[in-house]
């Protein structure tokens, strides 16, 4: 009987481990030691299904990659359940996979104005911890082909085109269609942001798409959408976030809102400090930093002279410093003030050019061979090496000229370009407890 069990347990393992592995890449089944009933111990591809999830837990702290999640997941039905019941996806201590795009780098402003081809859509999946594995991935075939890209949220790319609403699993590929929109929603226009409020299989989970007028909200398994108006002057969303169970959402004056969706729809601006930032903002990203919501700036010193381009309507600066600086939002007073932070201590950071794409924090990267500190950007730069579609800057460290001004030229673009996926970085849906 016992050796049956084994058995059962070993195949249940091999079938999980095989359906979660990176493509072109074997994921070996992890040994475990197991202590028999008896007292003897044994080393072999089995496991305890009846492991307390505390006690499983305190191993998910302990995984280093997105890798040995898989194989931790693999392992047997109650190893892959007791993640939907760990605490928060910020505690994890593997970074986030990294989503590059299929094709060559093209700067903003000179893709044309077509939408996105989701037909031909591919990108590619890396886990920055072991370079040598990566998943070729491709939007589904079935699907309305020209969209307008809104953001990624909770491991699903989020496309609108008119009344069409799709999700993409980034990971897996497979899609949800939502409802269809109300018509005239202006949403991938001159404006959309998107964001799912929990897991996509979470109860009360829900899609809310941002318009310059409106919000629509969309609560996951039912047939329609609620439309909501927004009295910000008709200003664009720049950037949502969820932050200790409320919705956060900044617009392009760097007015910050909280957004409440039960027991009714409401919205209040956060009274903040403006003198707090003491500096013109010029690509800033909001993250979510366990219980601090931080803001990430590119920030210049210098003596600017008028040069470059006479359709560039600002000073470039002729000698300068460039660095990252990172502020904390202070709730404890009021107004809320925006605090300077000299160091991110024993975390880093992970921001995609893009604020519809999420920014997600590690602590302890040195775990997986990463530098606390520091700031993990997306494809800063077009004259990078194309091996390296993504750089580490040092927050408080200086940055060479080259490597700041197609930044600056991107989060000065008004609106966003909505008909292209940039590189971003993601946690797969299945990381937040999503598929079980």
């Amino acid at each position: 009987m016992a050796g049956s069990r084994r058995r059962r347990r070993a195949r249940s393992s091999e079938q999980g481990a095989e359906s979660s592995s990176l493509a072109d890449a074997t994921l070996s089944t992890r040994e475990v030691t197991i202590v028999e009933k008896s007292g003897s111990t044994s080393s072999g591809p089995y496991v305890c299904a009846d492991i307390l999830d505390s006690l499983l837990h305190e191993i998910i702290v302990l995984i280093n990659s997105f890798q040995d999640f898989l194989a931790f997941t693999g392992t047997c039905q109650s190893w892959r359940a007791a993640v939907s019941s760990f605490p928060s996806v910020y505690a994890f201590s593997f970074p986030p996979l990294h989503l590059d795009p299929d094709g060559p780098y093209v700067p903003p402003h000179s893709r044309g104005i077509k939408p996105l081809c989701l037909s031909i859509c591919k990108w590619k999946l890396s886990d920055i911890t072991k370079k040598n594995l990566s998943l070729r991935c491709s939007a589904p075939q079935n699907t309305p082909n020209e969209m307008n890209y809104l953001g990624c949220s909770h491991g699903y790319l989020i496309f609108t085109c008119e009344e069409h609403c799709l999700l993409v699993d980034a990971y897996t590929g497979a899609k949800v269609k939502a409802p269809e929109l109300p018509c005239n929603n202006k949403l991938g226009y001159s404006s959309g942001i998107g964001i799912l409020t929990a897991p996509f299989n979470s109860p009360n989970s829900r899609l809310l798409l941002f318009s310059r007028a409106s919000m629509f909200e969309w609560q996951v398994g039912t047939n329609s959408w609620l439309e909501h108006p927004l009295d910000l002057g008709h200003e664009r969303i720049c950037q949502v976030v969820s932050f200790k169970g409320h919705i956060l959402v900044i617009d392009a004056f760097m007015r910050l809102y909280t957004i409440e969706l039960t027991p009714q729809f409401s919205i209040k601006q956060i009274s903040v400090a403006q003198s707090s930032l003491q500096s013109l903002l010029l690509t800033p990203w909001l993250v979510v930093c366990g219980d601090m919501l931080l803001m990430v700036d590119l920030a210049i010193t210098c003596s600017s002279v008028p040069s470059l381009s006479s359709s560039l309507s600002f000073a470039v600066p002729n000698s300068h410093i460039t660095f990252l600086k990172v502020f904390r939002l202070d709730f404890s007073v009021k107004p809320a003030k925006w605090v300077q932070m000299e160091k991110l201590e024993n975390h880093a950071l992970f921001l995609s050019l893009d604020g519809r794409n999420p920014a997600i924090s590690c602590m302890n990267p040195e775990r997986w061979g990463g530098k606390s500190n520091c700031v993990y950007v997306a494809r800063l730069f077009d004259d990078a090496d194309p091996e390296e579609s993504w750089t580490a800057l040092e927050v408080g460290q200086s940055v060479p000229h080259r490597r700041v001004f197609d930044t600056m030229m991107y989060g000065l673009t008004f609106p966003p370009d909505y008909r292209q996926i940039g590189s971003l970085w993601l946690f797969p849906s299945l990381v937040y407890g999503a598929t079980q």
